[in-house]
């Protein structure tokens, strides 16, 4: 496990493959990094060039450039509150009927 000041660098270029298919099956788009980037919690990945349309019927495999930037310690912890608080809304249900008694 890598200490909370690793030496990693905090914002790095890397090829990318994208596939974008919208077709009566699916619609979806895909980004596939060219090496195994751990992507953690408050990351961004930016992908750069023109914006992608695909016509129905059609799917697209291109590559491109991304950024990867490394979120910081406090923007990491954030991000793991967040997560934590959107999973607790999920609790919030009732198995009721629904009557008033």
């Amino acid at each position: 496990m890598r200490g909370l000041w690793a030496s990693e660098p905090r914002r790095f270029d890397i090829g990318c493959s994208i596939e974008v298919e919208q077709t009566s099956e699916t619609l979806h788009a895909h980004v596939t990094l060219d090496r195994d980037v751990g992507i953690r919690p408050g990351d961004e990945v930016v992908i750069h060039g023109e914006p992608i349309t695909v016509k129905f019927g059609e799917q697209l495999n291109l590559r491109r450039t991304a950024t990867v930037v490394r979120a910081g310690p406090w923007k990491r912890a954030m991000m793991h509150v967040a997560g934590y608080l959107e999973l607790t809304e999920l609790y919030d249900v009732s198995f009721s009927d629904g009557r008033v008694r």
